[in-house]
């Protein structure tokens, strides 16, 4: 297999899922070119594959393959989604495999793997529900708080909470967005292509959300 233990820093990765979309395959067929060493990819802490973009670019050339979608360096955007629930995750998999965006998507379903693979993944956009067993929402955000990647990043807090019982939880890390469940999955798209057609990910300052 061909699993880089230490990614190169000059190159791009991205998931399974988005190399999926790229290439126009199943997960599954990614996963096995992947064995065949047809794709460069490796593991992150929290056992997320990393699928380097070069290499797909390589492949694309190879199989005589047009891009699907585009994946120059700053014209996609890095979504991690930290949610416990598996039924939720897979809503939120289903949409963003659904809509003709460059998205690359990290599923995760604790805090502690978020922290584990942040400073790798380094996501443009980070969506957290604040109600996780073990470390929740907020301790996470807060541990975040402190790390240069953080101001980097737009982060959406995504609740079934009323604001006061958000309050009971603590203050939230300046510039976190409050977005009430049921999600608006259009409005969540809409936000995306927004971030996209700037082409480089704001900071949280940039990108303010109405919340109800």
């Amino acid at each position: 297999m061909s699993h880089k233990a230490i990614p190169d820093s000059t190159d791009e990765y991205c998931g399974t899922s988005y190399a999926a979309k790229l290439l126009n395959l199943s997960v599954g067929s990614i996963q096995s070119l992947v064995e065949k060493n047809e794709l460069i990819a490796w593991k992150t802490q929290g056992g997320h594959r990393r699928i380097s973009i070069q290499s797909i670019h390589d492949y694309q050339s190879r199989a005589n393959l047009s891009p699907k979608v585009q994946t120059q360096q700053g014209k996609y955007l890095k979504v991690m989604v930290v949610e416990d629930d598996t039924n939720t995750r897979a809503m939120y998999q289903a949409h963003f495999d659904r809509w003709d965006l460059p998205l690359d998507a990290v599923m995760q379903e604790s805090a502690i793997e978020a922290l584990l693979d942040i400073p790798v993944v380094k996501p443009h956009v980070l969506m957290a529900d604040l109600r996780m067993p073990g470390i929740d929402g907020v301790e996470m955000l807060r541990q975040l708080s402190v790390h240069p990647q953080f101001a980097k990043m737009s982060v959406i807090v995504i609740t079934g909470l009323s604001n006061e019982e958000i309050a009971a939880y603590g203050e939230l890390p300046a510039g976190t967005h409050v977005l009430h469940k049921p999600v608006d999955m259009g409005w969540l798209k809409g936000y995306f292509q927004a971030m996209l057609s700037l082409r480089t990910p704001s900071k949280r300052s940039a990108m303010p959300i109405e919340t109800e």
